[in-house]
């Protein structure tokens, strides 16, 4: 079973932060299960034109595949002027809907407002309609003050969503994949 964790940022680390934290709760719960660190801002990825993703290449294949290859996945973007990242919309855009078709998929963003935890109930979630994902009911937002002066996510309350998150994720994925 592999679970990948994407980082849809290109800036910044908070958001690979976060979703690294998933990882590690994920592989504390079941350390059978591989799980692999999407960060987009390590890939050079092209803009989506429209094209079938089998012809791209280069970094951009990296990543079509590496979300085809997936069992489930987790999703987290930085959230910029009420929306997510570019990169993660554009990542979306270049993949196939088959791609997280009938996976379990689960949600974390990163943000400076405690507003922006909307885009996660408003956006995200209707895009993994669209893709006809499995979506953990719980997902996790964190605001820029959840982290000390380290980039560590230092608040309890936001440390027990992402073990919950974590928990989902495994539970959904062994039990609609058993």
């Amino acid at each position: 079973m592999k679970l990948v964790g994407i980082s849809g940022a290109i800036i910044g680390s908070k958001t690979a932060i976060v979703v690294q934290k998933v990882l590690e709760e994920v592989k504390k719960i079941d350390p059978e299960i591989e799980t692999e660190l999407l960060d987009m801002k390590d890939y050079d990825v092209q803009f989506c034109d429209g094209r079938d993703p089998s012809a791209y290449t280069g970094d951009t294949k990296k990543v079509i595949d590496a979300v085809i290859s997936s069992d489930f996945c987790l999703i987290g973007t930085p959230i910029y002027q009420a929306s997510m990242s570019g990169v993660l919309k554009n990542l979306f855009d270049l993949i196939p809907q088959s791609a997280l078709q009938q996976k379990v998929i689960g949600f974390v963003a990163t943000g400076g407002t405690y507003q922006h935890y909307l885009v996660i109930e408003n956006q995200l979630k209707p895009i993994a309609g669209y893709f006809r994902s499995y979506v953990a009911p719980g997902y996790v937002y964190v605001h820029d003050d959840h982290f000390n002066e380290f980039k560590e996510i230092h608040d309890p309350n936001v440390l027990e969503r992402i073990e919950r998150l974590a928990a989902e994720l495994v539970f959904m994925q062994k039990r609609l994949k058993s």
